[in-house]
């Protein structure tokens, strides 16, 4: 347990900051696009969507994990104003042997939907993990995807994150 959960929280920050880049960002500035005005409620909401979205374009057979959205600041920004909102979640193929259908789906079917995608191959990592970086300007969203194919069980494991959203005026971000 201690060994996943290390590996979670060295893949996030990773994840994060891949995809604040590329075309989730304004005018090819460091900082990251804006996703609007929501509470923090219906934002989670707006990118459980996403990742529904996602889900349905990987075209087999299997089970994704139960993964809840989080609410994480916006780099350089008021906290108090300003979210963004991680779900990360997990995706097993009901055999291993689809799991590299799965992400050749992904990667076909992903420009399709309004996705771009911004970056993919073997990460590094000593087992080469195949990685997809994808954003969606029209979503305010990006999607870091990795195969995780010596993982037991075999998975792809999947990061979806929103641009940055300011709370209405007069409301909190609720941190969930």
């Amino acid at each position: 347990m201690k060994t996943k959960l290390s590996a979670l929280v060295l893949a996030v920050p990773f994840a994060l900051t891949t995809l604040a880049g590329c075309s989730m960002t304004d005018n090819n500035s460091d900082e990251i696009t804006s996703a609007g005005t929501s509470t923090s409620r219906d934002a989670s909401d707006a990118v459980e969507k996403v990742s529904s979205g996602i889900y349905d374009l990987i075209g087999v057979k299997g089970k994704a994990s139960d993964g809840r959205p989080t609410v994480m600041e916006c780099p350089n920004k008021d906290r108090k104003t300003y979210f963004r909102i991680l779900h990360p979640w997990s995706f097993y193929p009901a055999s291993a042997s689809e799991l590299g259908i799965a992400m050749e789906r992904l990667k076909a079917e992903l420009p399709k939907n309004g996705w771009k995608i911004v970056e993919y191959g073997p990460d590094t990592s000593k087992n080469k993990n195949i990685s997809l970086t994808a954003d969606n300007d029209k979503k305010k969203a990006g999607a870091h995807i990795v195969q995780m194919l010596k993982n037991d069980p075999p998975k792809l494991s999947v990061n979806v994150v929103s641009g940055c959203y300011k709370v209405p005026d007069g409301q909190e971000i609720e941190r969930f």
